[in-house]
């Protein structure tokens, strides 16, 4: 079975048909588009137009890891921003649907408790959360809950490289990787997450019995870059 990567973003269309495994849109319950009174969320078939960000989102995974097999769970929409609680739902559906890593190209302001528990689920199952972080400022949520893999934008680094930064600083990101979006355009922790993403999910078509200790050893054995870097680093999305 292929290894399945879960894209919780903006949806895409532009894989081939083979690198697909399922697609869901996530919704709040009613019908205006705000968070119903009763925290529902619904889940159904893809019926809005996916978004650039998910369409750049899901090239940059599969170009790190060609062979995985991708879970398109979409969570915001022109109109509609994603919400922690749709994230949280989406997060759900792709560890249901057997996902071993769930890339989060997003950040939240605030900590919520809907978030934080799926996440706790997620990642007591063994599922590892990848989640940008920025560069700079206020720290971010997923990526700053414990045993998600916290990523930021490191201009140093090739595309196929990584860098293990300083988690203790205030954005709170551990790895960095090329924030450059596809065909080497600005991008920013979001596209650099995508891209970190695909190269965790790469290592486990190589090593699938590799489990979260095997695979932070690898990283940080074979990072190109240690520390943060000192030039100014582009963060144009995030």
């Amino acid at each position: 079975m292929k290894l399945r990567v879960g894209i919780v973003d903006g949806g895409f269309e532009r894989v081939p048909p083979a690198a697909l495994h399922a697609a869901a849109q996530f919704a709040s319950g009613d019908f205006d588009g705000a968070e119903s009174s009763d925290g529902g969320v619904r889940c159904e078939a893809p019926h809005r137009p996916a978004l650039p960000h998910g369409e750049c989102v899901a090239a940059l995974v599969l170009d790190a890891a060609p062979t995985a097999c991708l879970l398109d769970a979409r969570v915001a929409a022109l109109a509609r921003p994603a919400t922690p609680r749709l994230v949280a739902a989406a997060i759900d559906w792709c560890v249901a649907e057997g996902a071993r890593v769930v890339n989060l190209s997003l950040g939240l302001a605030d900590d919520r408790r809907v978030l934080r528990e799926a996440c706790e689920r997620a990642v007591g199952q063994g599922v590892l959360l990848v989640a940008a972080a920025p560069a700079r400022g206020s720290p971010v949520y997923p990526a700053r809950y414990p045993g998600v893999l916290a990523v930021s934008g490191d201009a140093r680094c090739a595309p196929d490289q990584w860098s293990r930064l300083d988690p203790a600083s205030a954005a709170g990101a551990a790895w960095g990787t090329c924030p450059d979006a596809p065909g080497g355009r600005p991008g920013g922790a979001s596209m650099a997450a995508a891209r970190f993403a695909g190269i965790v999910a790469n290592h486990l078509v190589q090593h699938p019995d590799a489990g979260l200790r095997g695979l932070l050893d690898h990283l940080a054995a074979y990072a190109i870059w240690h520390g943060r870097e000192n030039r100014r680093i582009a963060e144009t999305d995030s």
